[in-house]
């Protein structure tokens, strides 16, 4: 009767859908969307972690040394759901049978590539250093034990600088960036604005030294000689056979007018 509502084939479980969704190795890349809603499945339902694990051992098993990509996609599926789910998923994950499945991805039997040897290790040492000191998720670190009691070498990782495994859902959305502006000076009450100052001229006649009005007179007659100058030169021009040279010249006695 129970393989009529799906529940002899862990792929026919709603979770068990999603996941086989999820790691199909025709994808370009990894469903990270989907990911996060088996996750939600996992901590939103009381069967949701035990129907999770058995759906990814079924996946494993189906492609281990026959599509690399699916079982890439399988494991990345698994490190989301223990980084986001709770005691209940890590328990089931922290089994004997199910460590003993992982292990048998990286034997000589599957010559798996590099890459999912990597992504094994690296999980597995992560998940013992998380789990340290829980008596009901020991046998994560008695695998790892075991495996480097056999001379098996993991990945260098910086255990102390990883994220933890356990990311607790956002409770409130992340503020927006608050953009900092310069302080303006605030102003008592007692204290009138200040006015920029624009210097006064004085009124009346303006008297100029001797030097000054040598210097006045010198700068005129240079003005009026070079007004003299463009006024000819304008006369002269023939705009139907005009020479660039002359075009040029005119264009610079201009700029010198008007700078003086």
């Amino acid at each position: 009767m129970a393989a009529l509502f799906g529940h002899g084939n862990p792929l026919a479980t709603p979770v068990g859908q999603m996941i086989e969704k999820s790691t199909d190795g025709s994808q370009a890349s990894e469903n990270w969307g989907l990911f996060m809603e088996i996750c939600d499945v996992i901590n939103d339902t009381d069967e949701g972690p035990k129907d999770a694990i058995k759906a990814i051992k079924k996946r494993l098993s189906q492609n281990m040394g026959k599509n690399h990509t699916a079982v890439m996609y399988t494991l990345t599926c698994l490190e989301t759901c223990v980084k986001n789910c709770g005691k209940k998923f890590h328990q089931q994950v922290a089994t004997k049978d199910f460590m003993g499945d992982l292990v048998k991805i990286i034997g000589p039997k599957y010559d798996p590539p590099t890459v999912l040897q990597e992504k094994v290790l690296s999980s597995i040492q992560s998940w013992s250093d998380a789990f340290k000191g829980q008596p009901d998720l020991k046998e994560v670190e008695k695998c790892y034990n075991d495996l480097k009691g056999k001379g098996i070498e993991f990945p260098m990782t910086d255990l102390d600088h990883m994220a933890p495994i356990h990311t607790p859902k956002r409770s409130q959305p992340e503020p927006e960036p608050v953009i900092r502006q310069q302080r303006q000076p605030s102003l008592r009450a007692d204290q009138p604005p200040q006015i920029a100052q624009i210097p006064v001229v004085p009124a009346g006649p303006i008297n100029p030294t001797t030097e000054q009005m040598g210097k006045l007179k010198s700068e005129l007659t240079v003005v009026n000689a070079n007004i003299k100058v463009m006024g000819d030169m304008l006369t002269e021009l023939d705009p139907s056979s005009v020479d660039p040279s002359d075009l040029e010249l005119l264009q610079v006695t201009t700029v010198f007018v008007a700078s003086t």
